[in-house]
């Protein structure tokens, strides 16, 4: 299978994945094409204003600066390592909670973006912030701390625990020259610590995601099946699932994914297309 077959299948597996790559096209494109036929600069109605308290009247923009791109470059460097940090992701944590973390790592981002702008708003001016970065940041980050070792390789050659990839990614893009983009870079900052914070508590046992989710569906309503076949055992299958689920992760926290066997590897990925 060549690199693009690869890379298909991949998109058609995972629709998160896809989903968000698309959003980010679709509102690049819009930013870059329509704006530019209507005579229209859109960028301030998407991207988040620092630096005083524009924001406040452009609350959507907390969420909508993380999937703006202001050029070529800036979309597809920020759609690649997404990518290739999704891969990680997704094959011990499956696709559901990608969204998720995407979302709390661009909100954590842009957060402390604000609060650096409100702090120190003669060093931001009336700047704006947008870009995936902080929420790429943020994906990179949980596979850091809870799967450290896993193997992945540099431009397809230079073989390296995944540690030190995210560490080279991360000083690359942040720590160096912080004078430059200096808002952007903060935004980095923010993910990151919410991916950190994430892969932590993961590691203890303690997912913010079920957490989250369990929360917001005891808020609504209790439903109660009156089909036959919905029974105690269905239930006890999922619970399995989740059982081996947590111990195949466990053992990857500890000694990393090449630590599985293939049978493991196998059993995990269908466990993953589940959650």
């Amino acid at each position: 299978m060549n690199l693009f077959q690869r890379i298909k299948d991949n998109f058609q597996r995972q629709e998160v994945l896809t989903q968000i790559i698309v959003v980010n096209v679709a509102v690049f494109l819009t930013i870059n094409i329509v704006g530019n036929l209507s005579h229209l600069n859109l960028i301030p109605f998407v991207a988040l204003p620092i630096g005083g308290y524009e924001f406040l009247y452009k609350f959507w923009t907390l969420f909508s600066y993380m999937f703006a791109h202001i050029n070529l470059g800036h979309i597809f460097w920020n759609m690649f390592l997404f990518y290739f940090m999704s891969q990680v992701f997704f094959t011990i944590m499956g696709q559901k909670k990608l969204l998720y973390l995407y979302i709390m790592s661009g909100l954590c981002g842009g957060a402390l973006v604000l609060v650096m702008g409100l702090l120190f708003p003669h060093s931001f001016g009336n700047a704006f912030l947008l870009g995936a970065s902080a929420s790429v940041m943020g994906i990179g980050a949980v596979m850091a701390i809870y799967s450290p070792n896993y193997r992945v390789f540099l431009f397809g050659v230079f073989e390296m625990p995944y540690k030190y990839f995210y560490l080279l990614t991360f000083v690359l893009s942040t720590v160096i020259d912080l004078s430059v983009n200096t808002g952007g870079k903060i935004s980095h900052i923010g993910g990151a610590l919410f991916g950190l914070a994430y892969g932590y508590y993961l590691s203890k046992g303690i997912d913010l995601f079920n957490i989250s989710l369990n929360f917001r569906t005891k808020k609504g309503l209790k439903v109660i099946s009156n089909n036959p076949s919905f029974s105690s055992s269905s239930v006890k299958g999922s619970e399995n699932d989740e059982q081996r689920m947590n111990e195949l992760l466990d053992k990857i926290s500890k000694s990393g994914y090449d630590s599985l066997t293939k049978s493991e590897k196998e059993n995990l990925f269908k466990l993953s297309k589940k959650k």
